[in-house]
């Protein structure tokens, strides 16, 4: 599908050609795959690549998906080390789907301000029409040191109507939906650190969706 680079933990090798045929979904700051993996067993003919700087949470992950698919392997799972800020060229355009779960760092602020060069860089991985979804999860107490050393402001309906609209149509995505969900409501997310987050009732769900607009 795409060619290999030095940075890339290359899929194992397999003789199905149908893994992209219902569309290839980007998890960007996977963090320890979970998502990924998980959703590659469960939708084997789409195709997943995992996206994160830091690969040594990857590291039993990326193992298992190299083992006979009875034995818990994924053949249609691509981890990549990378950036938000430096995603391979190799990708433009082939995500029908992108996925931000509970970002933290830079990829939080870029995602939670609104940042259009970083969002111009996830639209050109991005088809025509793909989805996003960013979904954040903040403590305004427990968090409160990196939500003042990132300079974020409070992730309200107002500012996502306000504020962020504006910033992600300018970097070429519509924003379709948004909302706040209480603790109480958090659906089930196949991640490790969403797990952990989950019970805290002073952490509600912010989440958005859009899409990507025709650039032509």
């Amino acid at each position: 599908m795409v060619a290999p680079s030095d940075n890339w933990i290359k899929p194992p090798s397999t003789n199905s050609s149908g893994h992209t045929g219902e569309g290839v979904i980007i998890d960007i700051g996977t963090g320890d795959g979970r998502f990924v993996y998980q959703s590659a067993r469960q939708n084997p003919d789409k195709f997943y690549i995992g996206i994160d700087p830091n690969t040594r949470p990857l590291e039993k992950i990326s193992e298992k998906i190299y083992r006979k698919p009875a034995k818990g392997g994924a053949g249609n799972v691509l981890f990549i080390q990378a950036a938000i800020e430096d995603l391979p060229g190799e990708l433009n355009g082939v995500a029908d789907e992108v996925h931000v779960h509970f970002p933290w760092g830079s990829l939080l602020r870029a995602v939670a301000i609104g940042e259009i060069e970083v969002l111009r860089n996830v639209r050109r991985i991005c088809s025509t029409g793909a989805l996003l979804e960013v979904v954040t999860g903040l403590d305004p107490e427990r968090d409160r040191s990196e939500i003042e050393r990132l300079g974020l402001p409070p992730l309200s309906l107002d500012f996502i109507d306000t504020v962020l609209t504006k910033n992600y149509a300018a970097a070429g995505f519509k924003i379709t939906e948004r909302g706040i969900l209480a603790a109480s409501e958090w659906p089930d997310f196949e991640t490790s650190w969403a797990k952990r987050l989950k019970g805290n009732e002073r952490r509600p769900i912010t989440y958005l969706i859009a899409t990507a607009d025709d650039t032509d």
